[in-house]
Formats: C-alpha cells, sequence, structure tokens
C-alpha cells in the first residue's frame, strides 16, 4: 500500500483531534473531487514501519481521538489487505480510539462485497464510523459536517451491523435510522 501524507490533529475528518492517513488508489474518479491527487495507486510513499510507528505515536497521545482513514479510498482493491492489518493492529493496541474511514462505495455495495472479501467484512466489525458514496458535485454543500455532497452518509458501523440496517451517525449522537 502507498499513501500520501499523514495528517496530525486533523479536526476536520472526523470528531476530535485525529491523525489521517491519505492512501494512495482510488477507482471511483468523482468529478470535482478534493484529492484527484491520491488516485494513482503507485503514487506517494510505502507504508512501511515507519509510517505506522507515526500514526501509532499520535494515537497514543491523550489528546487524539482516534484515526481517520481517507484518500483516495481505503477500500479501493489493492488496499484492502494493508488497511484490514492496519485496522486490526490499531483496534487490538488501542481499543478507546475511534476509526473512522472514507470510501467511494456505498453500504449497500460494501454489504454484498463483505460476502466474497474477507478483509471488507473484518474492516467493517472494527470500525466505528463510515462515511460511504462517491462525491457528487451536484449535491455538494457546505453545510453537511464531515461529507461534501448529501448523498454520503455517515454510519454507525457497530450497531448497523447488529441490527442488520443501516444507522446514521450524526455529531455524536446515533440517532437516525435508514432503511435497509
Amino acid at each position: 500500500m502507498r499513501y500520501h501524507n499523514i495528517t496530525k490533529a486533523d479536526m476536520l475528518n472526523g470528531e476530535g483531534l485525529r491523525v489521517v492517513l491519505w492512501v494512495s488508489g482510488c477507482s471511483h474518479h468523482c468529478h470535482a473531487c478534493q484529492n484527484a491527487v491520491t488516485w494513482n495507486h503507485e503514487d506517494g510513499l510505502v507504508f512501511d514501519d515507519a509510517a505506522k510507528k507515526e500514526i501509532f505515536d499520535e494515537l497514543e497521545k491523550d489528546w487524539c481521538s482516534g484515526i481517520t482513514l481517507s484518500g483516495g479510498d481505503p477500500l479501493f482493491c489493492s488496499n484492502r489487505e494493508d488497511i484490514c492489518k492496519l485496522v486490526l493492529e490499531i483496534r487490538d493496541k488501542f481499543p478507546d480510539k475511534t476509526i473512522w474511514l472514507y470510501t467511494g462505495y456505498t453500504w449497500e455495495e460494501l454489504l454484498e462485497q463483505r460476502k466474497k472479501d474477507r478483509n471488507i467484512d473484518q474492516i467493517l466489525k472494527h470500525i466505528d464510523v463510515l462515511l460511504d458514496g462517491k462525491f457528487v458535485l451536484k449535491l455538494a454543500s457546505e453545510k453537511i459536517h464531515y461529507v461534501g455532497s448529501s448523498n454520503q452518509c455517515i454510519i454507525d458501523v457497530p450497531r448497523s451491523l447488529e441490527k442488520h440496517k443501516k444507522i446514521l451517525y450524526i455529531d455524536n449522537q446515533k440517532v437516525l435510522e435508514g432503511e435497509e
């Protein structure tokens, strides 16, 4: 897996102050993407032990709420195995930190994919919040927290898996239940 950046003390990509890993690789190629430079999975730096240590050093800090995985797309096919390993290791070492993940795939697409892809299944079982869907410029809004367009959902993953329906996560209050 390759990545473009690790952002520290970020407050724009999830609740609290977070560390953000910006991975390389995306097949969605959304029109007007804010991060098109990350589309090519061969660009950026190799995600090595030094990069992982940099992330873990941030996660050890009391003020750090957790990690956000973004990009590109952390669920781009060639990223899935490494993202799965990283998520499992973070969950094991930092059980009180939250894991947020941005993807262009929809919740429904991922539920289908998890039947055939063990990595997707394990990732979904170990993250807290999924921000799903492609960015759609004509649905863009500055009034929406954490996502760029109104078609994108912020999903409480543990509750959604438990209830077998999409449960939306709204500003630290799990209050809206969507349709299956």
